[in-house]
């Protein structure tokens, strides 16, 4: 498992937690790295603050960002900005351990932080999450966007296979079905939200790099923290899994056949190459979903008011207000996965006295959870790093543009 992971799944928990049971997607990871990029600046209160938000040690947090950030994963578009009002004096230490590829400059108005947000995330959104006020002092950002095909497509099936006690099969005409091969599909035992059904797909990628997307449902009594905590360690275990869903599956055999909310299970007989003479299969049915968030990351227990004033001490605002938003968007569809997270970081001061300025101007089922985990065999720093989550409660009707094989878009 990457090292990262525990770290990344608390602050998961806490993002998620904030966003309650509606309907929403996210990236913890988005913000995890506004916040690693901040830690060196921090000493003190502000730094212990900063690595109890963090999980981890301050320097091994921004090394694992730089790493993250110089080599960014083939299906994972990612970019990090620092923007000044002025360039503040203060900062040129930190500013100077700042990966290679982090964007500085001035302080952009509110359309080419708009531009920024569209390019960095390949027109997912179009906002940026903060709107810059004449306090402003500076912006931290952060951006990832990722748009991927299946290996293999789902098929199409009746909403009616989602099973009689979901609501969904109600309202839906057509949902996903697993193709007979290429999708990992099992039942997994979890300490957060005992058994639970488990479908990951595999995005199509060119070398070792990839993307897995699972899903994870538990019974419906069961609280969505718990679901997305235990989606967060079942996703990690199918990320470094060779095959299936790790080490957390449950053998078929050991589970009492007919129906419960989540699964049928029965036997039938079959001609099989298994030593003990039993085979087991699975496949699954889930419906298209798409979601668009805003998160509000100002509140305690994120991290940033220690990170506020760890940047505030070095430009000499001891205790500066801030603002910290991410807008997150996420679509799952039959041929393929795509989501994006803008994240902003604004630190801000009292008004400067009134001065001049001359300007010269010469000439971007049931609820359930979903962690989308990058991979790359080569073991390289994204292997295993959970890049977005999402809590979903409402689906999608299958659109019909995706009726065709293969479409366009995709």
């Amino acid at each position: 498992m990457n090292p990262l992971h525990e770290s990344l799944a608390q602050y998961a928990e806490r993002m998620h937690r904030a966003a309650g049971d509606a309907h929403h997607v996210a990236s913890p990871l988005g913000a995890w790295l506004l916040l690693a990029l901040t830690g060196p600046a921090a000493t003190g209160a502000a730094r212990t603050e900063l690595e109890a938000a963090l999980g981890t040690d301050v320097d091994a947090a921004a090394e694992t960002a730089r790493a993250l950030l110089a080599a960014p994963h083939p299906l994972v578009a990612s970019a990090s900005a620092v923007w000044e009002r002025q360039p503040f004096a203060g900062l040129d230490g930190w500013r100077a351990g700042l990966p290679e590829r982090t964007q500085t400059g001035p302080l952009p108005d509110p359309a080419a932080l708009d531009a920024w947000a569209r390019e960095h995330t390949g027109g997912l959104i179009d906002r940026f999450p903060l709107d810059v006020t004449p306090e402003t002092l500076l912006i931290l950002a952060s951006a990832l966007a990722t748009k991927v095909s299946w290996a293999d497509p789902f098929q199409v099936a009746p909403a009616e296979q989602l099973g009689p006690g979901s609501a969904w099969a109600g309202r839906l005409r057509r949902v996903l079905r697993t193709p007979p091969w290429g999708h990992r599909c099992g039942i997994a035992a979890t300490a957060r939200a005992g058994d639970v059904a488990v479908h990951a797909a595999a995005a199509r990628a060119d070398g070792e790099a990839g993307m897995l997307v699972v899903s994870v449902a538990a019974a419906p009594d069961v609280a969505a923290g718990d679901v997305l905590a235990a989606a967060q360690e079942v996703a990690a275990a199918a990320a470094t899994a060779a095959e299936g869903i790790g080490p957390h599956r449950r053998s078929l055999f050991d589970l009492p056949l007919g129906e419960t909310p989540l699964w049928t299970l029965r036997e039938e007989p079959t001609r099989t190459f298994a030593a003990d003479g039993r085979e087991e299969r699975a496949g699954a049915v889930l419906p298209c979903w798409s979601a668009q968030s805003r998160h509000d990351l100002s509140a305690s227990g994120f991290g940033f008011a220690a990170a506020a004033r760890a940047l505030g001490e070095l430009i000499g605002a001891p205790r500066p207000p801030y603002e910290v938003a991410q807008a997150a968007v996420a679509r799952y569809g039959r041929f393929g996965f795509e989501a994006a997270a803008v994240t902003g970081f604004g630190v801000a001061v009292g008004l400067p006295p009134e001065g001049v300025a001359r300007v010269a101007e010469l000439r971007f089922g049931n609820p359930y959870a979903v962690v989308a985990v990058a991979t790359d065999s080569s073991g390289g720093p994204w292997h295993g790093v959970p890049v977005y989550s999402a809590w979903v409660t409402e689906p999608a009707e299958l659109p019909e543009a995706e009726l065709a094989d293969p479409p366009a878009e995709w």
